[in-house]
């Protein structure tokens, strides 16, 4: 089998995936200096053999025509490459390497040199309606940074390289929405809300392994929106304020009943008064409704005795 052949499972060969190498490429400013000084004798080779303003070539003038040749050769392979930016360089249809190096290069005059930029971008997706684990409709977008690493397949692997991130960037928020649930239901249970930092790795993971073929690396991803669709916010809101009465009363509950016990046990090692198992229960009740009353309490003065 040939080197740039590979076998598909089907049996069916294609050609592999073409990665990014340096291609050859010199100073451009000599080039340009010369160049200049080609056309310059170019056109006093011309004019003084007559050959200027109207006036036909000949067979008798070949040096005036090889130096205006050799300085258009020399000016049209100059290539100015901006900080942040990259060559590719295809000739006469194949790939022949990028140019990366900032600064006038010069490269052959005859290769096609596409401009690619290797700055940071910033993609935010469309705000998706989805279902997450539970079943909920929910609205969530995310902003996903993302750099060009590799140019030639960012060129050849896909057809339009920002336009494959961004697909691939909300299929992966879809995805990742589908796997957990908006809130957690159960005690270690991972969540959207709940488990931000976690989510966006794994959406960081996926969205990577899917531009991959594109020669592109994911700097990071964050959730940009994450809520609750409107005909479901107010139900949840209400459960989640359920939730967060319920969560309170235990808490409430919890330090009443420990106060009581506190109460009764410095009662009886002090000795301040007997009480039989009627009357504990009685002022456990009374004090109950005491700490976990959400009004203030009425107190009631008793002249009597403790059993009247």
């Amino acid at each position: 089998m040939s080197a740039s052949l590979t076998e598909e499972p089907q049996g069916r060969r294609r050609p592999a995936a073409v990665t990014e190498r340096p291609a050859q490429d010199w100073p451009g400013l000599p080039m340009l200096v010369i160049g200049l000084l080609a056309l310059a004798f170019a056109i006093e080779t011309m004019a003084h053999k007559g050959l200027v303003a109207g006036a036909g070539l000949t067979a008798s003038e070949p040096v005036g025509v090889l130096l205006l040749v050799f300085a258009g050769l020399c000016l049209a392979g100059l290539t100015p490459v901006a900080p942040g930016e990259a060559r590719v360089v295809q000739l006469f249809g194949r790939y022949a390497g990028t140019t990366r190096t900032p600064g006038l290069r010069w490269v052959n005059p005859f290769a096609r040199r596409r401009p690619i930029s290797t700055r940071l971008r910033n993609h935010e997706t469309s705000v998706e309606k989805v279902n997450d684990a539970d079943g909920n409709p929910i609205e969530i977008a995310a902003v996903v940074v993302w750099q060009v690493e590799d140019t030639a397949r960012a060129v050849y692997d896909v057809d339009d390289f920002a336009n494959f991130v961004g697909v691939q960037a909300e299929t992966a928020v879809r995805h990742i929405a589908t796997q957990y649930p908006y809130d957690a239901r159960r005690q270690g249970q991972l969540s959207l809300r709940d488990n931000v930092a976690k989510i966006t790795g794994e959406l960081s993971t996926e969205i990577a392994a899917r531009v991959a073929p594109s020669g592109v690396r994911i700097i990071e991803s964050r959730l940009s929106r994450l809520s609750y669709a409107p005909e479901v916010a107010r139900a949840m809101l209400q459960r989640q304020q359920a939730d967060a009465v319920v969560a309170a009363r235990q808490i409430i509950v919890d330090g009443a009943v420990g106060m009581v016990e506190m109460a009764l046990e410095r009662l009886a090692e002090r000795h301040v008064v007997e009480l039989d198992e009627e009357r504990k229960a009685a002022m456990v009740s009374n004090l109950l409704v005491v700490l976990c009353s959400e009004r203030a309490t009425e107190p009631v003065v008793n002249t009597g005795s403790l059993y009247q």
